[in-house]
């Protein structure tokens, strides 16, 4: 029953032939819609999954279909190589299609026993692009790539579309957003972490903060070979961004259905990050939310933990969200870094 609705969803979502079932309340997360539009009470893990493909169908009405990736994994080209007393530096461009190279920063800590855990470290909004999170920035906030990997873990740090070194049209190469483009990319890192001999590929994570926080949501939403997520300052409920004013959501750089589509309306949006965080579950969530942050309301967020709690607590797994509210603004501080760096030490290092 599961997965023949789940592939009837897939069909519907790439061809159009049935729309997907509306949701007005996406607060109310234990509960579907089947084929006949009828509300089914979500009783067990299997009937999540119904949603959960629902939610992922939805997501790319905004932002466009993630294609499936090459069988192969990317293509590495090293340009340089810089030796840290922990960790060497390598800057790298990774083939990830035909004619589409992306550049990245790879970290790898020396004096490797075993295979190592990776995470993929997604940047923030700025001209320094991956950078920001290897030390070449001017945030030290955001050095989440460096510390990760002084602790051990194989770091990979890409661009974003038009960000860094990585200038790129993705319009006019046939995506329908940045966004959709941005996942499939982060997911083809991800290939490529799994293909390096110093990395175990079944224990990867993500971080980012800011676009690289909801960025970190939305290829985790799409790959579950991401086994926990920390989001900084990414994400709140759309009704409370800015007022509802989804405007920052529906440039370039984004999704630009939300404007030429939804109107920038939230409730004529199909998805909203209480779904998406729910889409989570099981895995380990840490969300930085600080108080001041004028970005994404902390009311909102909190809005998203509650509609998500009842889905983790259906995996028996409530204490897999962990969130943290610093008294401060659009930052990711030293001490919830530190603790998102546990959070993913509990989710991806053996235990002895």
């Amino acid at each position: 029953m599961v997965p023949c609705i789940a592939i009837m969803l897939a069909i519907a979502a790439s061809n159009g032939a049935a729309p997907i079932p509306f949701y007005e309340d996406k607060t109310n997360l234990l509960v579907y819609l089947d084929e006949d539009d009828h509300a089914q009470p979500v009783l067990s893990t299997a009937d999540w999954g119904i949603r959960r493909a629902q939610i992922q169908a939805h997501f790319e009405e905004v932002a466009g279909k993630i294609p499936a990736r090459p069988a192969q994994a990317p293509a590495m080209t090293e340009e340089e190589s810089v030796a840290f007393p922990r960790y060497v530096r390598k800057k790298i461009r990774l083939t990830v299609a035909s004619n589409d190279v992306l550049p990245a920063y790879l970290l790898i800590p020396k004096h490797i026993e075993d295979k190592a855990p990776a995470v993929l470290c997604l940047h923030p909004t700025s001209k320094f692009g991956k950078g920001m999170v290897v030390g070449l920035g001017d945030r030290p906030n955001r050095n989440y790539a460096t510390e990760l990997a002084q602790r051990g873990y194989v770091t990979l740090a890409p661009d974003y579309p038009g960000f860094g070194d990585y200038s790129i049209d993705v319009y006019a190469r046939g995506w329908a957003s940045a966004t959709a483009k941005g996942i499939w990319n982060h997911m083809r890192c991800v290939d490529f972490l799994q293909s390096l001999p110093e990395v175990d590929g079944d224990r990867i994570g993500c971080i980012g903060h800011s676009l690289g926080g909801h960025n970190a949501l939305f290829v985790a939403l799409f790959d579950d070979r991401i086994k926990a997520v920390v989001t900084s300052c990414g994400f709140t409920k759309f009704s409370k961004y800015y007022g509802g004013d989804l405007t920052g959501w529906s440039h370039q750089g984004y999704m630009p259905r939300i404007a030429e589509v939804y109107g920038k309306d939230p409730a004529r949006m199909p998805f909203d990050f209480t779904e998406i965080l729910a889409a989570m579950a099981p895995r380990p969530v840490y969300i930085n939310a600080p108080l001041h942050d004028t970005n994404f309301d902390v009311f909102g967020v909190r809005l998203c933990v509650a509609a998500a709690t009842p889905v983790y607590q259906l995996f028996g797994a409530s204490g897999n969200v962990v969130v943290a509210h610093p008294d401060c603004g659009h930052d990711f501080p030293p001490a919830q870094r530190e603790a998102a760096y546990r959070l993913l030490d509990r989710a991806l290092r053996r235990r002895s």
